[in-house]
Formats: structure tokens, sequence, C-alpha cells
């Protein structure tokens, strides 16, 4: 069992009490980051079809103003390592969550597919340089705790995402675009001056003495990088999924299905929920089935409920649909990081983080495409066949750093 797995008991006396209160305020702070940061992008993707009217942009125009969101979240993933490296994943947390809470509202100031392309490159690179500095900080501060909380983070961004949309399904009918993600800015702004005193004040930890030794120099180099990378395209498999509802799912209940404004939105609400609720049940599941049934169970389980949610003739089956995919992918994604940290350590983690959200960010203009070539149910519909793609490698790669681990 992987060591990330083992609960680490922390010494006693007045110094061990104040480590452990310090990293209780850094899991709260880093909690509510990983929340605004799933909050603020479920804000955008509910109004992006009032967005698509406003810019009278078509399904391959807003496909390609959301490859500016990819474009820029790449560029930014490849820099955002050296700038922990060089300034620390906390001040790099708490400056990518002020771009991103003021990028946020640019989209709704647009008026053309240009303009929306070029705001959503900002917005992008503020969205993947937030991901990879949270997760950064989550991964040594998990490394400290030696304990299993990497899932409730997750967890955090899912909920965050489920209050965001719910919340913008509400206002969807009565409150401008421009309004509502002004007001998404102000809520960015006033959550950073809250907890990001917290993560300026407190230094990233550092592995626990015993965790120290060498524990890559025994695998291969290319193997290892070979096994990271798997886990990497698993990750990258799922994060696609996740994507692609977040920012089509609502346009195909309204486009396709005809659905209300207002149930449109509830589309990655009942997503998002079904998600996080996997996500807090995922350690137990994890003692329960172990690893590779986790990944192998959730990718078909995902596989099955986007078949239903893409092509189901009704909102209601597709709604359940979008349910059942959401617990499907809830835990494959920590899963397949906390395996490529297992094989390669923390650099394995930081490849398999930065390839899934690539699949998040790459899997809407992928969409947009298939849906002007072929339709938006037919493109969804290959959710699903990345989601058994998951499946069937996590099976294969059910051994990998199985030495390690022991």
């Amino acid at each position: 069992m992987p060591l990330l797995n083992k609960v680490r008991t922390v010494p006693g006396g007045s110094g061990g009490d104040t480590a452990t209160r310090s990293l209780s305020r850094l899991r709260v702070a880093l909690t509510l980051f990983f929340a605004l940061d799933g909050f603020l992008f479920a804000g955008w993707v509910v109004r992006i079809p009032a967005v698509k009217q406003q810019t009278g942009a078509s399904a391959g125009d807003l496909g390609l103003a959301l490859l500016g969101v990819s474009a820029g979240a790449v560029i930014t993933m490849t820099l955002t390592g050296r700038l922990c490296r060089r300034y620390g994943s906390h001040a790099v947390t708490v400056a990518t969550a002020v771009l991103l809470s003021l990028s946020v509202a640019l989209p709704a100031l647009t008026r053309s597919p240009l303009a929306l392309g070029l705001v959503l490159l900002v917005f992008g690179a503020a969205y993947g340089g937030i991901n990879v500095a949270m997760n950064s900080a989550a991964v040594d501060l998990v490394t400290a705790l030696r304990r299993p909380v990497m899932p409730s983070f997750h967890a955090a961004f899912s909920l965050g995402g489920m209050i965001g949309a719910g919340l913008g399904g509400l206002v969807a009918g009565g409150l401008s675009p421009t309004a509502h993600l002004l007001a998404l800015t102000g809520v960015g702004l006033a959550t950073t001056a809250a907890a990001g005193p917290v993560l300026l004040r407190h230094p990233s930890p550092g592995p626990p003495p015993e965790s120290l030794a060498p524990t890559t120099e025994s695998e291969p180099r290319g193997g290892a990088r070979r096994v990271v990378l798997v886990f990497g395209v698993i990750a990258l498999c799922t994060a696609y999924g996740e994507g692609a509802l977040a920012d089509w799912g609502a346009l195909h209940l309204e486009q396709d299905l005809h659905a209300h404004p207002g149930v449109a939105a509830a589309g990655y609400s009942v997503f998002a929920l079904t998600m996080t609720a996997g996500r807090l049940s995922g350690t137990a599941l994890l003692e329960r089935l172990g690893q590779t049934r986790t990944l192998v169970a959730g990718g078909a389980t995902a596989a099955a409920g986007m078949l239903l949610g893409a092509l189901a003739p009704s909102v209601w089956a597709t709604l359940l649909g979008f349910a059942v995919t959401g617990l499907g992918l809830a835990n494959i994604f920590p899963v397949a990081v906390a395996r490529a940290g297992a094989v390669a350590g923390p650099g394995g983690v930081a490849t398999a983080s930065t390839l899934g959200y690539g699949g998040m960010l790459l899997g809407p203009p992928s969409i947009g495409f298939l849906a002007d070539w072929f339709s938006l149910p037919v493109a969804l519909t290959t959710v699903a066949v990345l989601a058994a793609g998951a499946a069937a490698m996590g099976y294969w790669a059910r051994n990998a750093g199985a030495a390690r681990a022991s």
C-alpha cells in the first residue's frame, strides 16, 4: 500500500501541537482555494450559452474560443513549476487566485468570438496556474501529514463547482452574464484576501524525515517515466470528461433537448454533486476495493453513464446519465495522481496532474469541433470511450509501482 495512505502519528509535546495546528490551518486554507477554483470555473461555464449568443458564435467558433482556455493553461502549466520552485507554491497559489478572480469577468464583456478567445487566454492562464500551484502545495501537505487527504481537496473543488453551477442556474434567467461574472470576481477576491495570508505566512511543509530516503533509484528511469505517463493519460482521459460536461453539458440540454436555461444549468450541478459525494467517500472506497478496482469500476461506470447522458431522448434521463458519470469519474483522477507519485515521487505527481488538467482543458474544444462535424450528442460519446480506455489502462497498470509500495 502506498505510504501516502498510511496515517502519520504526530509526536507529542508543544512542538508537535504547534506543527499540527499549522498543518491544520494550511489544510483549511488550501481547501478554500480548491473550492474557489471550482466555484469560479462553474460560474463561468453555466453562462457559456448566454455568452455564445451574445458573441454570435457558432459551435465551431465557440470551440476555437474555448481553445484559448487550453492554450493559456498549457503555456502557464509549463512555467508554473518553475515559479513554484522559485517563489514557493503558496505564493503562486495566491497570485494566480487573484488573476483568476479578475479574469472570470472578462468573457461577459466581449462581443465577438475573436475577443472571447483572447480574454479566455488570460482566464486559461490563471486557471492552469492555480491548479498546478494548488496541487503542488497539496502534495507537500499530504506528504507531511502522511494521511490520504488528497481526495478531500478534489472534493472541495467539486463542491465549489456544484455550488457555482447551482447558483448560476438560479440566476441564469434573471441576471445578465456581466453582473453575474462581476459578482464572482468579488467573491474570488474576498476569499483570496481571507485565505491567502495563511498560505503566505506558512511555508510549504517538508516531508517527514523517514520519507527522505531515496525511493525511485531502484526503478529504471525510463520504466518509471513510462508508468507515470500511463497514469497521466488515465488522468487526462477522465478530466477530458469533466471539462466536456462543464462546457457542453448545459448546451446539450438546452439546444438538443430544449430544456429551460435553469434546468440546463443544473446539469453540471448534478454532475458535480455526485462527483463530490464520490470523492468524500473516496478513502473508504479505496480501502474496500483497492486502487485498481476503483480505477476499473469507476471508468466502466462513467462510460455507461455518459452513453446514457449523451444519447438519452429525455432531459431527466440525461440528468441521470450525468449523475452516474460524475460518480464514476470521482476518484479516478486522485488515484491516478497518487499512483504516479508512488512510482516517481513529487515529479510523477506533477507530470500526471499537468496531463490530467490538460485533458480537462482540451476536451471542450475537441467536443466543439466534433459537434460541428457530426452532432453534439455524438461528440459527447467520446467521453464514454475515453472513460472505458482509462479503465482498461488502469487494469493493465495494476502492478505498476508495487515494488516501491511494498
